[in-house]
């Protein structure tokens, strides 16, 4: 009776696996696409390189692309949305730059500019609809944050904000480095050493916990991180090494110790997601890979490369998006 319980999960676990496939939408856009927001199973905004963003408001299946006029040579790193109308989006790069739109994406405001080269904004959280958070990469050895209480119109800069070991950064990869979930804001870092970090929203209080992801190399670290339900996952890599399996993935135990996966994804992961119960999506240049087991083992179930990869906030619809304007859409 146990051996037939044992091969009972077993066979359901290779079903699920089995029964994920992504449909690939061609565009005629080849930006490189690593911000996105699934707002809901019908709407979903992704932003790009070469300032281009694009709405979808029937489940991703067809795409309204634009140019942001005056910001040509953006690199549109991250997005958040709130609806069809309302959405903020940020530059990496120089200038850091903010930008913020009420009608759909006809006009957009900037709502925050810094030219010191220095800032390098990485992702884009919310909490709810007006509270908001930014990080960038660290400033004197401290990471930046910039916060918004009134939905993306103006943002100033954090003071109680974690502090950052030499060489030490964040990856501006899929804009989900940094997330604010469950009532906390959770970082994943990389480059000379690779950690998470975390506190509580309504009391800063920061706590560091070394992950086990590859590090030492400034392409190294973990570049995606998610949460839920007290399960934490981190996932990364070696950018320079896509196919490199070795330390890509690994999962929370306890309150302080990290345990990689096995066996691992594919290779490099830039974006981890929670898809319902212990069943996760990572995706990256390497591939899209699944667990159903809170993260301890994954396969692979696609090979096509994705930045990115988000559930809707409200609804199933679970869409991807990567290099050369690549967009799709996960089948269950």
């Amino acid at each position: 009776m146990k051996f037939f319980y044992t091969f009972l999960i077993l066979f359901c676990n290779v079903y699920i696996i089995n029964a994920q496939s992504i449909k690939l939408l061609p565009q005629t856009v080849t930006a490189s696409v690593r911000g996105m927001c699934v707002v809901d199973d019908h709407v979903a905004w992704i932003s790009g390189s070469k300032g281009y963003v694009a709405i979808t408001t029937d489940g991703g299946n067809n795409w309204k692309w634009q140019q942001i006029k005056g910001y040509e040579k953006a690199d549109f790193r991250d997005i958040q949305a709130f609806s069809d109308k309302e959405a903020v989006i940020i530059a990496s790069g120089t200038p850091a730059l903010v930008l913020k739109t009420i009608d759909g994406g006809l006009n957009w405001k900037l709502v925050f500019q810094n030219n010191d080269a220095a800032y390098f904004l990485d992702a884009m959280d919310f909490a709810d609809k007006k509270h908001g958070y930014i990080m960038g990469d660290p400033i004197n050895n401290k990471f930046l944050l910039l916060e918004t209480t009134d939905g993306g119109s103006n943002w100033t800069q954090m003071s109680n904000t974690p502090d950052a070991i030499p060489g030490e950064a964040a990856f501006a990869a899929s804009g989900t480095c940094m997330r604010v979930q469950n009532g906390q804001i959770i970082i994943g870092t990389g480059g000379s050493v690779s950690r998470y970090i975390s506190s509580p929203i309504k009391k800063i209080k920061w706590q560091y916990t070394n992950t086990p992801l590859l590090q030492s190399k400034s392409s190294q670290g973990a570049f995606g991180i998610t949460s839920n339900n007290g399960s934490v996952i981190v996932v990364g890599g070696d950018y320079e090494q896509p196919l490199k399996q070795d330390s890509v993935a690994a999962i929370l135990i306890g309150y302080n110790k990290f345990e990689l996966s096995a066996p691992m994804p594919a290779g490099f992961q830039s974006c981890v997601e929670h898809i319902k119960g212990e069943t996760f999506v990572a995706t990256g240049t390497s591939g899209t890979n699944i667990t159903t087991d809170g993260g301890k083992t994954w396969s692979q179930i696609d090979k096509t490369s994705f930045n990115v990869c988000l559930k809707a906030r409200k609804g199933n619809l679970v869409l991807l998006a990567g290099d050369k304007g690549n967009i799709g859409i996960l089948k269950f």
